[in-house]
Order: C-alpha cells, then structure tokens, then sequence
C-alpha cells in the first residue's frame, strides 16, 4: 500500500494543459514529479512538465500512443520516453530504482514504490509528486525546504554524490535559484569532501551545468561557496581568482545576466581557453575570444573614458574594430574587475557615458574592397592586399568618417607612389 499524500492543493495550471492532462489521464497511478512541481509550490513559472507512472517503459509507451499522443523513445534504456500533443512535450519516465551506480552513469530496473523512486533523487525540493487532483507526496521534507530557503539532498550527502558527482555542481545551482541564508553544512562538508572525483565527469556536463548555473538571477553567493570548498579551481582552474567578486561587482553595476558574459567574469585570464577545455561550442568561444580582444582595444582609452572622452572619431575606430556588443560587454567587465578590486579608474557614471555614446553611433564600415582595386588597375595579389589595409589604416586614422571617393583617392595615391619608385631614374 502506497503512502498516503501530505497534503491536497489546488491543481496548479500546468496540470490541465492539454498534453500534462492527457498523460496523466493515459496513465494509472502517474504523478507529475520534480521541477514542475517544485516550482509551481514555490510560485515560479513552471519551464517544463515530467510525469512519473509505476509502470514499465513499454507500457507506458503503449498506452500513451493508444490515447492519440506521439510517442519518441528518447532515453528508453532508463524509462523515458517523450509525449507530445499539439506541439507540448512532457517527459514521462517509469519509477526506478538503482542497481549499480559508478558516480556517472547508472543501471536502473523498474520499481511501483515511489518512495524508492524518490530516494534516489538528488533534493528534498526535487523529490514531490503531485497527482492530476492536487495531491501531493513529500517524503523527505522537501516542502519545508523549500519554503524555508534549504536546498537538502535526499538522504546521506556523500552517498548521493557518490551516485553522481554532477550532483556537487547541481547542488550550487539549486542554492543560487532557491537558496537563502546559510547552506546545509551537511551538503557542504560531502561536496568538500568529494571535490576530487570532478575530475571524472566529462567537460560537457561540466560546461552545461555551469550554464546554468551562471544563469540564475544572482550567482555570486552560490559561486563564491563553489570557491570555499574548492570545486571551483577543481573544474576551472586557479585562473578563477577573485571570481566571486567579479560577478558580484557585475550584479552591483547592473550588468546584463548573459551566462557568457559571467563565464568570462570567473577568470582573470583565459576564458576561451578554458570554454574549450570544457567542449563549448564554437560559436562561444568565438564569442568569448572577441570579447577578450574587445577589452584590449578598451584598455588605451580608460583614461579618456574618466575624463569624460573620449571623442567622436575614437569611439569610431572602436566599433570599426569591435562589434558593439562586443564592446559593451568588455567595458561591464572592465568596469566590473576595476570595482572588484578597489583599482583606480572611471568611475560607473563615466562607463554608463562612455556605453550610452558607443550605443548611440552607427558601426563604421571601411567603404573599399578588392573590386576597387581591381578598378583603378591592379593585380589581384599580396602587394593589393597589403595597400588595401595601408588605406584602411589611414580611413582610422581619420576617424572613419572619409567617404568611397576619398578613400579610393587615397587607394591610387598610394599606387602612384610605388610606380613612381619602380621608375628607372633618368
């Protein structure tokens, strides 16, 4: 016989979307469990829906198709499959127990306790379920935890991380969303003590759960816990000096909440060394390799940028250089380290200036390319190339504001002085 429910509330609204409604109609005795629970108890918007059934995988596939739902066996070797009606996926997985876990991956076989179910989650706040009806099963305090700002794992500390050593980055993404106060001292002497078998997840879980951790709306406590207990430099690196405080003096100055831009905040040097290290896609370290260039060309004009500068034609050779965001995102970081260490420099009126005025310019572009070249005579080659980017130079130089003509004038400029030199004297 099950345990009774601890409590009956009202159905929250994800409950009676169409494919939440259909699934749990389609499935005796299944539950919605995990995020979607616990975050509708706490009052947040609920991303997505997972559903649990004391049933066996094939069943459970069988009877959802049977009522009129598409079926995608996404991860059935652990008893998940994907319904989806009208275009609204839900997550729907078999009750498990584990048989053999090796701190990364796990044999499981079907179980119908949902007590045994809900013990081998990582959280109390992650271990409810909630019926179509309203009523709710919390076997391990996870409600109190959750009202009262204590993220909790199930049962002992070291055991669940010896079931998944993800579960020491997820625990500090949970404490940065639902935290509040002190952190369990129990978790934080298991995570402690388990810092050294990090080293055996992969770079892409590492990377992933970063992401999101930096996505909370304040991960600097979380962070600087992360720092504390040594998992941080495990996972990054002893370049993550002072990361913390980076990402606090961030949130301080009003900084967007881009993961990004606070991925390259917890290291002094090397980000897009380090996102690679963690398998990032290309696209962000590319991102983060121009942001890096970005703060070098921002660096000459701090002092400008004090005193109230610097001026129009500066500000343009920046964006011809830089894309604008690029731009913004070194001059919040530049502003962010000077702040977080106390070192002298313009203060955060004068980089709200300074971000408000390049915001406020249209991107130069360089109006000549090799087809104009190629129209005043000369031959494709390294010798067009070369006088190209001789005439870009001097189009910099000027402040970006000389036009086709004049740049093309200066382009056949510089061609009649090479010929002239290439004249025999006499």
């Amino acid at each position: 016989m099950s345990d009774p429910p601890v409590a009956r509330i009202d159905p929250p609204a994800f409950l009676a979307t169409p494919a939440a409604a259909a699934v749990l109609a389609a499935l005796p005795g299944s539950r919605a469990v995990g995020g979607a629970v616990r975050d509708a108890l706490a009052g947040r918007p609920v991303a997505d829906t997972d559903v649990a059934a004391p049933l066996p995988p094939g069943e459970i596939a069988a009877r959802l198709t049977a009522a009129g739902l598409k079926v995608h066996e996404t991860g059935l070797a652990h008893g998940t499959v994907t319904a989806v009606l009208d275009g609204e996926p839900v997550e729907v997985t078999s009750l498990r127990r584990d048989v053999v876990t090796d701190g990364r991956h796990a044999v499981v076989e079907w179980t119908t306790d949902w007590r045994e179910d809900a013990a081998r989650r990582d959280f109390t706040i992650n271990a409810l379920s909630l019926s179509a009806g309203g009523d709710l099963w919390d076997y391990f305090g996870g409600r109190e935890d959750l009202a009262a700002g204590r993220v909790r794992f199930v049962g002992d500390p070291a055991t669940r991380l010896a079931e998944d050593h993800l579960r020491a980055l997820r625990y500090f993404r949970f404490q940065a969303r639902y935290g509040r106060g002190e952190p369990d001292p129990a978790a934080v002497a298991a995570i402690r003590g388990a810092v050294g078998s990090l080293s055996r997840l992969s770079a892409e879980r590492v990377w992933s759960e970063l992401k999101r951790l930096l996505a909370a709306p304040e991960p600097s406590g979380a962070v600087a816990l992360m720092e504390e207990t040594g998992v941080l430099p495990a996972v990054l690196g002893p370049a993550c000096l002072g990361a913390s405080g980076h990402l606090r003096a961030l949130s301080e100055i009003g900084a967007p909440p881009d993961p990004m831009l606070r991925f390259d905040a917890l290291l002094t040097h090397g980000a897009a060394e380090a996102a690679r290290r963690l398998k990032a896609s290309n696209e962000e370290v590319q991102r983060l390799v121009a942001r890096y260039r970005a703060g070098h060309d921002i660096l000459p004009v701090q002092p400008e940028i004090a005193a109230g500068g610097p001026d129009d034609d500066a500000l343009r050779r920046l964006l011809a250089e830089q894309p604008l965001d690029r731009l913004l995102d070194a001059a919040w970081l530049r502003q962010a380290v000077n702040r977080a260490w106390g070192w002298e420099g313009p203060g955060d009126e004068a980089w709200a200036r300074f971000r408000a005025r390049l915001s406020a310019l249209p991107r130069p572009v360089f109006p000549l390319q090799g087809r104009d070249a190629l129209a005043l005579g000369m031959s494709p080659g390294p010798e067009m190339g070369r006088l190209l980017a001789e005439t870009r130079r001097w189009w910099l130089e000027g402040g970006c504001t000389a036009g086709a003509e004049a740049c093309r004038a200066r382009l056949a400029g510089l061609m009649r002085d090479i010929h002239a030199k290439t004249l025999p004297e006499g």
